[in-house]
């Protein structure tokens, strides 16, 4: 049935294109040329789609009639990607994408600025990634890739990946405030320190503030402030350096995932709690230098140092009373590191008579001091009850890669390769032998993507690549450094339609195998195998623009996912994304007003492997008016505008509440933001 499925897409798509094929062979009017100036880009019939930056462009598009507000809208913005929120706002979201539960990163790769965002051997969960630290106004641009087809992308970059920048310099100050439903409050300041008409320096400041209660009995009281500043300049005409420095800080309750039971039988609401002391504080505080020197026209070479102290205190309870039926199975977990790195690019172009190449190449580290790695047994935050893990811990990635874009008539033809050396070192303190274990290990990663540019209204292409993702330092150890990266082969074949000059579609069919590996389950202490996997699947990605203020675009994603040495029927992956959607209607009126109805919806999946207990699906709207003239502007933001009752975070479970005498195994979860009203007004100076 699925080789059926995939064929017939295939044919569809040879179909199309050749309809495609023959209105392109017309003399064009308006065929349009590449444009240097970011306002042309603006509107989807000035972006060329054969342009090495296609992505970049649509996202432009997308940004400038649908913007967000929030980090977790950032993260919404990557087509087929969704997050699900699960501990009272202040942890890292859990994040899906192409037929993988990534936990909170552990497969897909998150940059801010060229640094990474993503977590090695974190207390809580691998590749952890929390993108809290960013202010969402000041993102400039959402670079992603799905797939792991990309020699600059390394570790963590299996179904895809993630890269936010911020702006170099601000057009206007900024000041905004809002309000909203459960005490909801937030406030953002940006400000120009130099002179705007300075065209070679810049610096500017931005802050922060976040408070809610939330909907939920045990109130969140989540609080958490933002601080960036970010400078840059032109040396000269050759030479260009910013520096960015940024730190945040937030604490929280949670209610966590509560069972189902506890609400059908009325011991609990469906915004209660089984433990009220869930909840946590973080930090992280970054310095980025980015230097770039052009030697000419074909010569460039670029340069980002950067440095990140991060600390993490984490209260959770997943099972209540299942392990300690007098005191409860609170846990804390708790991380405090520094992280160095260094990233170089090399990039040189060269032109032949009838093809023309580039050449990129770039080396770099990561290191990470982990000073503290804990897991304990608590009692409300306070008592200790039992120390289950404590180390320390280094781990450190050196790497490099090269890279060919070679151009010739139609096609582009891109090799690459890219080598990651890991050290792993772990002293136990909870081990008779005090001294540090040391292991190493290294991944070869080749890719391959070629391309067609058919006529202007049509591009194949076929990625393929390997790609890997790195394990906690305790399985290495545990493992004695064997299958402690287990790596992803995968390829896409897709293409990039313009049916007319203001409609872009692009579909795609994948898949992708995925090693065995071992995983450290930081919620208990434990190494836990799985076995390989594949994924099969498809993206169907539309935007249109019809007129100038009138946006729609939509996403549609199915994926088939499965371990392959499992029994047929006892093969599913637990909570793995099966059709999802999103989209919306965007209007961005001359006159100042402008809408941005959203929706997404995610399909039941199973939560366990054998398919007989399924999460619940959900269809969620949320709708954004705003109005602005000159340097103010209003906006009334409404979630979930149908009120819906629906699931965020959902997991099957073994439990056992105070006054159960048997355990339990059932899904828990985490209940969706319920209607909810915010209005703000901003200032620009």
């Amino acid at each position: 049935m699925r080789n059926k499925l995939f064929t017939g897409i295939v044919i569809v798509l040879l179909a199309v294109q050749n309809g495609f094929a023959q209105k392109a062979n017309k003399p064009e009017a308006n065929k349009l040329e590449v444009n240097k100036s970011e306002a042309d880009t603006m509107h989807l019939s000035k972006i060329v789609i054969n342009h090495v930056d296609f992505r970049k462009k649509i996202m432009k598009v997308d940004l400038k009639m649908s913007p967000v507000n929030s980090a977790q809208d950032l993260l919404r913005k990557v087509p087929g990607l969704f997050i699900a929120q699960h501990a009272g706002g202040g942890k890292a979201e859990q994040i899906f994408l192409r037929g993988f539960d990534n936990d909170h990163g552990t497969d897909i790769s998150v940059m801010a600025d060229g640094m990474p965002v993503n977590i090695v051997s974190h207390a809580h969960g691998q590749g952890y990634a929390d993108l809290h630290f960013l202010i969402p106004e000041t993102i400039k641009d959402i670079d992603f890739g799905k797939g792991a087809y990309y020699a600059d992308k390394g570790d963590f970059n299996t179904s895809g990946y993630v890269n936010f920048s911020t702006f170099d310099r601000l057009d206007n100050n900024l000041f905004k405030i809002e309000g909203g439903s459960f005490n909801t409050m937030r406030a953002v300041t940006m400000l120009n320190l130099l002179n705007r008409n300075n065209k070679d320096k810049s610096f500017y400041v931005a802050g922060e503030f976040n408070y809610t209660d939330g909907p939920f009995d045990v109130k969140q009281d989540f609080t958490r402030v933002n601080f960036l500043a970010k400078y840059s300049q032109w040396i000269d005409e050759k030479q260009y350096i910013s520096i960015l420095g940024s730190t945040f800080s937030s604490n929280w309750n949670a209610s966590g995932q509560i069972p189902e039971r506890a609400v059908e039988e009325g011991i609990i609401s469906r915004w209660g709690s089984i433990d009220p002391t869930e909840g946590g504080s973080t930090s992280r505080t970054n310095i980025a230098v980015n230097y770039r020197y052009l030697a000419n026209e074909n010569e460039e070479f670029s340069s980002n140092l950067f440095y990140s102290k991060y600390d993490f205190n984490l209260f959770s309870n997943f099972t209540f009373f299942l392990n300690d039926p007098v005191y409860g199975d609170e846990i804390q977990q708790t991380d405090n590191r520094s992280i160095y790195g260094l990233e170089n690019k090399y990039i040189r172009r060269f032109a032949f008579e009838n093809s023309s190449m580039t050449w990129t190449s770039g080396a770099g580290f990561r290191f990470d001091d982990i000073k503290d790695l804990q897991l304990n047994h608590v009692y409300q935050r306070d008592l200790l009850l039992d120390r289950m893990s404590d180390g320390s811990a280094t781990e450190v990635n050196v790497h490099g890669y090269t890279s060919l874009d070679y151009r010739v008539g139609k096609w582009l033809i891109n090799p690459s390769a890219r080598l990651d050396y890991f050290t792993f070192s772990l002293h136990d303190r909870l081990a008779s032998l005090p001294s540090a274990k040391e292991t190493s290990a290294a991944r070869v990663s080749p890719k391959l993507n070629i391309s067609y540019t058919q006529n202007s209204n049509v591009e194949w292409y076929i990625k393929s690549g390997f790609g890997f993702h790195s394990n906690d330092v305790r399985v290495v150890v545990a493992q004695d450094g064997k299958d402690i990266l287990p790596y992803s082969f995968g390829s896409d074949f897709g293409v990039i339609l313009r049916p007319t000059a203001n409609m872009i579609i692009q579909p795609a069919i994948w898949h992708m195998y995925l090693q065995q590996e071992f995983v450290y389950v930081g919620d208990e202490a434990v190494v836990e195998p799985s076995g390989k996997s594949r994924r099969l699947g498809f993206d169907l990605s539309l935007r249109y623009q019809p007129v100038s203020w009138l946006y729609l675009d939509g996403d549609l994603n199915y994926a088939h996912a499965r371990f392959i040495d499992e029994p047929k029927g006892q093969d599913y992956i637990p909570l793995v994304p099966t059709l999802t959607s999103t989209g919306g209607v965007a209007v961005k009126l001359p006159s100042g007003f402008s809408a941005n109805l959203r929706y997404r919806y995610m399909d039941s999946r199973p939560a366990i492997e054998d398919n007989s207990v399924r999460t619940r699906g959900y269809f969620v709207n949320d709708l954004v008016l705003a109005y602005g003239k000159r340097k103010w502007e209003v906006n009334l933001q409404f979630q979930n505008i149908f009120n819906t009752k629906w699931n965020e975070a959902q997991f099957e479970t073994e439990t056992r509440l105070r006054n159960e005498t048997q355990s339990v195994s059932e899904l828990c979860f985490t209940p969706g933001t319920p209607f909810a009203v915010k209005t703000g007004i901003s200032y620009k100076f």
